[in-house]
């Protein structure tokens, strides 16, 4: 089975809408003929099993069919988002060399492709925040193994229960880009859930609001950016009838959690996953009803996952207990295709990077990067623990904290902030001393107009330093 099956094989007649974006409507039986055009199209253009095809179209309808066109012909798909800088475009070209890339109607042909293995369904890439973007290999085999991880617990009695139009799950909303991971395991998890598919093309709050209401979305997904867009905007004051948000693509504070929860009543849940691991961690409608409490935790491994937490580099004995915090790894039942070795202990388990705890009841909370975190002086400072507290404080719109080295400490933090009012230093040190450790108070706080952030809104560390500073504070 591949993939190409989550369309060709979904439940919905031919003349049950399946597609949709803001301003067209797509049919399931056209979807499927439109499919088996592209499939077509690109074999007369000379496009091979095994080769690649890099898909350059807006969010849509369209875009989804591409990709669906690429798996029936037996290609690679190579999503390329139109919005980014040609640079970035080239670059993804480059780095995957495609046999054809598709910007229109007819694939152009592009020269010296490269053969991927058997099974190999897409590339994506990593998020980019402490290095360059690395490309990932998903096959078809390890993503639908994702799918039904997730699935599995959410799932209706039947598939036949899903034909009847009474018992059809609400569209699938995907708010994020198909160049993304986010992007396509949304659209997919949609399909093999048997459910019709909501794409934007590009995130507006007031475009969002009127999607949930016309296809009466109960859950969807989004990242913290788009929820902090959407708690922000006057304008929106209803998103009746959604129930339920997954953040997704970037970590969600607690506080940006509770602004939505308060703003709009739905319930937020966090989740956990890696463009290698796929999602490994998250709720439960069972546990969203019954731990109210455990807000900011992105949940429980998911079935087949198991987790454990190893002691960082600076903790010279290993320990354990629910307040222990150390780096995250995860043993999920399949990865992508070419995961670094160095990543994978003797037990099969992945380094994720990332810090975390796991409470007495099996909750795991996230608590930043290894790479992020700050030894000032042998004390360990939490980047997001300290911006928490900044984003309380009035007039504060954004806030990054970094390390900077220190000749006595070897690292001291220091906080980038982008204001919408007059906020002095001393409001800022006295918000901090009130919530946090001595050790953990920055040592400055820069001025700054915006951060530097991922497209799916992840801050960009490595680039704060070189950021212009306002030098009048």
């Amino acid at each position: 089975m591949t993939l190409a099956a989550l369309l060709f094989d979904h439940p919905y007649a031919d003349g049950d809408p399946l597609l949709h974006g803001p301003q067209e409507t797509v049919a399931a039986g056209e979807a499927r003929a439109r499919a088996r055009s592209v499939a077509e199209t690109l074999r007369v253009a000379g496009v091979e099993p095994g080769r690649a095809v890099a898909v350059q179209l807006p969010n849509g309808p369209g875009a989804i069919i591409a990709m669906f066109g690429v798996w029936l012909a037996g290609a690679v798909f190579v999503p390329v988002n139109p919005r980014s800088p040609e640079r970035e475009r080239h670059a993804v070209l480059e780095a995957t060399r495609p046999a054809a890339l598709l910007a229109g109607d007819e694939p152009r042909p592009l020269a010296d492709p490269a053969t991927y293995d058997d099974g190999v369904a897409f590339v994506t890439w990593t998020s980019g925040t402490t290095g360059a973007p690395k490309p990932v290999l998903h096959t078809h085999a390890n993503y639908l193994e994702l799918l039904d991880r997730v699935l599995g617990p959410l799932r209706g009695p039947t598939s036949d229960a899903r034909r009847d139009a009474d018992h059809r799950p609400t569209p699938n909303l995907v708010p994020v880009s198909l160049a993304l991971n986010a992007g396509i395991y949304n659209v997919l998890f949609g399909l093999r859930a048997g459910s019709e598919i909501v794409v934007m093309d590009g995130f507006d709050p007031g475009v969002f609001a009127e999607l949930v209401a016309r296809f009466g979305i109960r859950s969807t997904v989004l990242p913290p950016a788009a929820m902090a867009m959407l708690s922000d905007d006057p304008t929106v004051v209803d998103l009746a009838p959604l129930r339920y948000v997954r953040s997704i693509t970037a970590p969600l504070s607690p506080l940006q959690a509770r602004r939505f929860a308060d703003k709009f009543g739905v319930v937020v849940l966090n989740g956990y996953g890696q463009a290698e691991i796929g999602e490994v961690i998250g709720w439960t409608a069972a546990d969203a009803r019954e731990h109210p409490d455990k807000i900011g935790a992105v949940g429980r491994p998911h079935p087949g996952v198991s987790i454990k937490i190893a002691p960082t580099e600076v903790d010279e004995e290993p320990t354990s207990g629910a307040d222990f915090v150390g780096r995250l790894l995860v043993r999920p039942p399949s990865t992508a295709v070419g995961i670094a070795e160095s990543r994978v202990d003797e037990d099969g388990y992945v380094d994720t990077g990332d810090l975390a705890r796991v409470d007495d009841e099996g909750f795991v909370w996230i608590e930043g990067r290894a790479g992020d975190v700050i030894n000032r002086g042998g004390n360990k400072v939490f980047p997001e623990h300290v911006e928490e507290v900044l984003r309380i404080v009035p007039g504060v719109a954004e806030v990054a904290v970094v390390g900077i080295p220190d000749e006595r400490l070897g690292e001291v933090p220091v906080a980038y902030v982008v204001t919408t009012a007059d906020v002095s230093d001393a409001d800022l040190i006295a918000a901090c001393r009130a919530h946090l450790a001595p050790y953990k108070v920055p040592v400055a706080f820069r001025r700054v107009d915006a951060l530097p952030r991922s497209e799916v809104g992840k801050v960009l560390r490595r680039e704060l330093a070189g950021l212009p500073v306002d030098p009048g504070i």
